[in-house]
């Protein structure tokens, strides 16, 4: 897909890669991006920035997704390109102790991650399977296919959104339907502004705005996966050929990290 004169929505657009994505749609020409979040003042400032509509949402709630969509399509017309790419990064409380981690954060996880990516896809396919084409973008991560020292709700969430855009293109592809899965490692967001650790092998952070152009690049190719830093492919081979020696690796990393905190 190319984005131009194309009816884009992005969620979470109200900074880091939600924000380069709604600013590269619009250099890239859409005919127009509504950008979505629950931050209202920052929403608008990225809207009004590129001549798009702002829009306050909470993913979680599916009746807002559905409420998004139907003011979209009012006032633009139907939606090809779906970016849902609102999550949430929540940390063990006790690296030493996931399981423990309590309901709430799993809770907030599995809504955010995984359930606000559903309840898009039911709010946009009926539109775009009856015109018998339609796009949608999921921002996932990279540890959704290799997994997450520290975060065990996220790791689990993401792993499950892979899932998800799996069946989701394996469904619809022969209806016209098209799938993405950005799935970047560490990005210059609020999310890596901690002291947490983010891996060994994240192999550097990139700005959001890298991160938008793999998605435009992808996007034209009609990729599934899109991965901002080309390592994380060899992962993949890795993990798959002898996930014993992975799971091992990963084991002696979060060692080392216990061993310096």
């Amino acid at each position: 897909m190319l984005v131009r004169d194309k009816v884009v929505v992005v969620t979470g657009g109200a900074g880091g890669i939600g924000k380069a994505l709604a600013e590269r749609f619009a250099r890239e020409g859409a005919r127009h991006v509504a950008v979505a979040d629950l931050d209202v003042s920052r929403v608008r400032e990225v809207a009004n920035s590129i001549r798009g509509s702002a829009h306050e949402v909470d993913v979680r709630v599916e009746a807002a997704i559905l409420d998004l969509v139907k003011e979209v399509e009012a006032q633009s017309g139907p939606i090809d390109l779906f970016c849902s790419n609102a999550g949430v990064l929540l940390f063990d409380p006790d690296i030493e102790m996931p399981a423990d981690t309590p309901d709430e954060v799993w809770k907030m996880s599995w809504e955010v991650n995984v359930m606000a990516h559903v309840y898009a896809a039911r709010a946009v396919l009926p539109s775009m399977l009856e015109r018998g084409e339609g796009y949608l973008l999921n921002t996932v991560s990279a540890a959704g296919l290799l997994s997450m020292i520290g975060a065990s709700s996220y790791a689990t969430t993401k792993h499950a959104a892979i899932g998800l855009a799996e069946s989701l293109s394996i469904a619809y592809a022969d209806r016209g339907i098209r799938v993405s899965v950005v799935c970047p490692q560490a990005v210059l967001t609020g999310m890596t502004g901690t002291d947490h650790n983010f891996g060994a092998d994240h192999d550097g952070i990139l700005t959001p705005e890298a991160v938008a152009a793999c998605v435009v690049e992808g996007l034209a190719g009609e990729q599934f996966l899109i991965l901002p830093h080309p390592t994380v492919a060899g992962y993949m081979r890795a993990k798959a050929r002898d996930p014993d020696l992975w799971l091992s690796k990963l084991r002696h990393i979060r060692r080392g990290f216990l061993d310096n905190n």
